[in-house]
């Protein structure tokens, strides 16, 4: 992996930062190899439960977490390099997997910036930051997720203004909206990501990475079919160690020693 995208540990949990503030953090060829081999990465490791994604805004005028698609990259030829085969834009907007991903925003996240976050699990943004899909003021459309993710995450008639005038939706009615889980100070937003990824460490992961399954599955899913989902995951998670280890735990009146097992 490039330095252009960065990946380290913190106990359980993986943090990955976009590195190229001097291009606002455009997504070429290089950063979606570097973030799907961070995601390799995650997936892979045993004792990594949940990762956290930022971007690195040093230097930069006014914030910009990701401005989508290297448009120079597009225009010289190499816009199929945006995309993974397992990945898709970016690396991650159709990445199948089963670990949560904090996105910890501050700054601008527009067009495939935007679509990279909502592909995400969950949203700490800071007050000063946007969320848009500007695609349509350059005769493109939001090719990575954005123009059916958007409506799911804080409705049709909002989405909809959003996606056909290309503006940008402030943090604090993202929030408002529900797509923003968390809406701080700009000095706050990874101790607050990170403080939710411990959060989450602190529950079973095998819970958590089948409770996320069935969620996200209720977008599309018929009611029968989630139904006989939870059904298969909740006996999967009662045949695993885990779950022996959480009831002896309550029992002992102790905090739970996970294993992931």
């Amino acid at each position: 992996m490039s330095d252009i995208v960065q990946y380290e540990k913190r106990g359980r949990v993986g943090i990955i930062t976009l590195n190229r503030p001097e291009a606002r953090n455009a997504v070429n060829g290089d950063v979606a190899s570097g973030v799907e081999s961070a995601i390799d990465q995650i997936e892979a490791d045993d004792d990594v439960w949940v990762s956290v994604l930022t971007a690195n805004t040093a230097g930069q005028e006014k914030p910009v977490f990701c401005a989508g698609a290297d448009l120079k990259a597009i225009n010289s030829g190499n816009a199929a390099a945006l995309n993974t085969k397992r990945g898709g834009f970016a690396g991650l907007t159709y990445r199948d997997r089963r670990k949560p991903v904090i996105v910890a925003v501050d700054g601008l996240a527009t067009a495939g910036g935007c679509e990279i976050v909502l592909s995400c699990d969950l949203v700490v943004a800071s007050i000063r930051s946007a969320f848009g899909l500007a695609e349509v003021k350059r005769n493109l459309i939001a090719g990575a997720g954005g123009l059916f993710r958007l409506p799911r995450a804080i409705g049709q008639a909002a989405a909809m203004e959003i996606i056909l005038t290309g503006e940008p939706l402030p943090a604090q009615r993202a929030y408002e909206l529900g797509l923003v889980n968390h809406c701080v100070a700009p000095d706050q937003v990874m101790p607050t990501a990170l403080s939710l990824a411990e959060k989450i460490c602190a529950a079973a992961p095998l819970a958590v990475w089948a409770s996320r399954k069935v969620v996200l599955a209720a977008a599309y899913e018929s009611d029968a079919n989630l139904i006989k989902m939870t059904n298969e995951e909740f006996g999967g998670i009662m045949s695993s160690e885990d779950t022996k280890e959480g009831l002896t735990a309550f029992i002992e009146k102790r905090a739970p020693n996970w294993k992931g097992r």
